[in-house]
């Protein structure tokens, strides 16, 4: 493949990176725990979608200024933990099951705000940015005259393998909670859980967020 070299090797460290728990995982899961698969697959699109913006930036070279400002940095980082505390809070405050049978005790649920929801938890994370930034390259012969085509190229990649992954996931994980949901009472607890783990996340971005 012109310009990138190593692809086997590549897409196999893609698979064992996407299939290993992390930031993202935990937020589609708790997604398609709480709000059923719909809202799951919207949350992996909007992923997707961050995860694309951030090869972009790489492959343009922008992400080089989040890796060289400890500032910059730092600023992404708790702005991305300020917004998982208030997902989760969001959920907190949401008494209604969003898995329930009865269209009059559902509360409407705007999948382009799963979505971008998504979207910007993947973007607010620098440690993203930076992880491109140093992966990519290794799989781009230094010699290629479109380095650009092949970030992207590996981007979309990475994308399509963790898409990939995280939908097996919101799959099982929406089943087991759409039986689980049948009390309402259940559903509550459960979605105030999900909103528990989010928060608890967004602490952890914000209090482990060296370089």
């Amino acid at each position: 493949m012109t310009g990138i070299i190593n692809f086997e090797t590549y897409v196999l460290s893609a698979i064992l990176l996407n299939v290993t728990p992390g930031n993202d995982t935990i937020f589609v899961l708790s997604r398609s725990i709480s709000q059923g698969k719909t809202a799951g697959i919207m949350s992996v699109l909007g992923i997707a979608t961050g995860i694309l913006i951030h090869t972009t930036m790489a492959a343009l070279g922008l992400s080089i200024i989040v890796a060289k400002s400890d500032l910059l940095f730092a600023i992404i980082r708790y702005a991305g933990a300020a917004y998982l505390l208030y997902i989760g809070y969001r959920m907190l405050r949401n008494r209604r099951s969003f898995a329930t049978d009865d269209p009059t005790q559902r509360k409407s649920l705007s999948l382009s705000k799963v979505y971008l929801d998504g979207v910007i938890t993947n973007i607010l994370n620098p440690k993203m940015a930076l992880f491109f930034l140093a992966f990519l390259p290794q799989f781009i012969n230094p010699a290629s005259t479109n380095t650009f085509l092949s970030f992207l190229t590996l981007g979309v990649t990475f994308t399509i393998t963790g898409s990939i992954w995280c939908l097996i996931l919101v799959s099982f994980a929406s089943a087991i909670s759409a039986k689980l949901k049948r009390s309402v009472k259940l559903s509550s607890s459960i979605n105030k859980a999900c909103g528990f783990v989010l928060i608890g996340l967004g602490v952890k971005v914000a209090l482990t967020g060296s370089k």
